[in-house]
């Protein structure tokens, strides 16, 4: 295979055709001997058939896909951040309260939960490809409104269409990566993409406080517009289309806008033998996400996920006016303020991504069951739920006591270094449990991981949006140290359903499989 990536991006060639090997292939009997070989103390492998790979693309076509993905899933945290440094700036030149620039915040947040939805049941039948230039092309317009509005209503207006074009971005990453990573590689993947996500709460508030403060708020949204519209043209040149449904391992030929241009100029005559289907239109239905919450193991480690971000939210929205307020600083000074949350996110991501993969060669290892690298392990003979909820007991814990920290630090106004250490703290601690989360999630749903992926943005974006609506009262009405206590509070209490997830949660996914399989045997 070629080794040059932007060609190997654009010209997919190869000589090998896969389909996907998920939980719902295995049957009842098969489930039923993988228990009992389990309890006899051995975990069964993969059975012997052809050695078709997981996946066509090569290790350094993956590492694109995964950089590709990461600077577009950047853009949704990355306009929340660079905006909180202008909120009073913007206030002030629109002659609104800083509790209307709150609601901007708190609406960019619920359409962050909402849409991804749509774009996620898309991505599953139109492909990744198109569905990553629909949004990017939405961004990019709303950016443009924004640079040129002077009211409040257009603010907010513009600011939820920018929030529909960039939330569906991490959906869709999250997608791109179970399409392309087995799942013993998947969370070092899903690590390095986070490298992308979590470096916004560093460069966002820096880059927002520069721009405010030298050139005006309204820079920051040519910023942006000018940003997404490379990263648009980009993609539009060399993202290829890794949906199973479409093009299987990688392996069959992509069709129609989803090919790449440089596909498209290269080789103009395409094969039609190596195409496996053509994609067609369906109305997106965001029930097929919502449905998810309902599954028992999904709906706890989505809920758990959710009052973490949450608390993610809160400390990041409320540190620009807190530093103002408490320690008197100006904009920029509040940008740089955002560098401890935000390098400890970029750093600890990759890091524990790798302590995820470990923890899944550790669980297979006491069990005897030995990891397929080439064509993936079917995740119905092995439990997941025990491998990636391994370690996170650790993070729940110290960034609980960091939270708790954090906001007495604030309350009793110690130096200003004391805060940000505990800011530090709770980003490297809750790095580690939204890749331990959003890569079960993908696990548990490997036939739509897209889909499964939006459910995570509806239930934390939607637990965000509460917890950020209400901050400032419980700040006025409690006081800063109390507020900050009972966020604290509500991250322990998501160990007892996590425990629940780690000891049940295989025997509900083989009674469902077999439930499954007795109905299709009655029909």
């Amino acid at each position: 295979m070629n080794d040059e990536i932007t060609i190997q991006l654009g010209l997919k060639t190869p000589d090998c055709r896969g389909g996907d090997i998920t939980p719902s292939n295995a049957s009842g009997n098969v489930l039923d001997q993988a228990a009992a070989s389990l309890e006899n103390g051995k975990t069964p492998g993969n059975t012997a058939t052809p050695d078709i790979p997981y996946s066509a693309f090569s290790i350094s076509e993956k590492h694109a896909l995964v950089f590709l993905v990461a600077l577009a899933g950047l853009f949704s945290p990355f306009s929340a951040f660079i905006y909180f440094p202008a909120l009073q700036d913007i206030a002030n030149d629109l002659s609104v309260s800083l509790e209307l620039m709150n609601l901007t915040v708190t609406l960019y947040l619920v359409v962050q939960g909402i849409v991804p939805s749509l774009f996620g049941d898309m991505a599953e039948t139109l492909g990744r490809r198109p569905v990553y230039l629909l949004a990017f092309s939405i961004y990019v317009l709303a950016s443009v409104g924004l640079a040129l509005q002077d009211s409040y209503p257009a603010l907010i207006i513009l600011r939820m269409v920018q929030s529909a074009g960039s939330s569906g971005t991490i959906a869709l990453a999250y997608g791109v990566i179970g399409d392309i990573a087995a799942p013993y590689e998947r969370a070092g993947y899903v690590g390095a993409a986070h490298v992308g996500f979590n470096s916004a709460p560093s460069l966002g508030p820096v880059l927002g406080g520069v721009l405010a403060d030298k050139l005006g708020w309204k820079w920051i949204f040519r910023f942006l517009a000018i940003l997404s519209g490379v990263c648009l043209t980009v993609m539009f040149i060399c993202f290829p289309e890794t949906a199973r449904t479409l093009v299987e391992n990688g392996s069959a030929a992509a069709t129609g806008i989803n090919r790449t241009l440089i596909s498209v100029l290269w080789n103009r005559r395409k094969d039609d033998d190596s195409v496996l289907t053509q994609p067609k239109f369906r109305f997106p239905n965001p029930i097929r996400s919502l449905r998810l919450v309902f599954h028992k193991a999904t709906s706890l480690v989505l809920f758990s996920n959710a009052i973490f971000y949450m608390k993610y939210s809160c400390v990041q929205a409320s540190l620009s006016p807190l530093l103002i307020e408490v320690y008197g600083l100006n904009e920029l000074q509040v940008g740089l303020a955002y560098l401890a949350f935000g390098i400890a996110c970029a750093a600890a991501s990759y890091a524990v991504g790798m302590i995820t993969d470990r923890d899944y060669r550790k669980t297979a290892s006491s069990l005897g069951f030995a990891i397929d690298k080439v064509k993936g392990d079917d995740l119905a003979k092995f439990p997941i739920e025990k491998a990636r909820l391994r370690s996170i007991w650790y993070y729940i814990v110290i960034s609980s006591a960091s939270t708790l920290g954090y906001g007495w630090t604030l309350e009793v106004m110690t130096p200003l270094a004391v805060p940000l250490v505990f800011q530090f703290l709770i980003s490297l601690t809750v790095t580690g449990i939204f890749n331990v989360c959003n890569t079960l999630i993908v696990d548990l749903h490997p036939d739509a991981p897209a889909t499964a992926s939006a459910s995570v943005s509806i239930i934390r974006c939607s637990v965000a949006a509460i917890g950020v609506s209400v901050l400032q009262i419980l700040f006025d009405s409690i006081g800063i140290g109390w507020t900050f206590t009972i966020i604290a509070s509500l991250c322990l209490g998501t160990i007892p359903g996590l425990l629940i997830v780690r000891r049940r949660g295989w025997d509900w996914r083989k009674h469902k499989a077999a439930a499954t399989t007795e109905l299709k045997e009655e029909k």
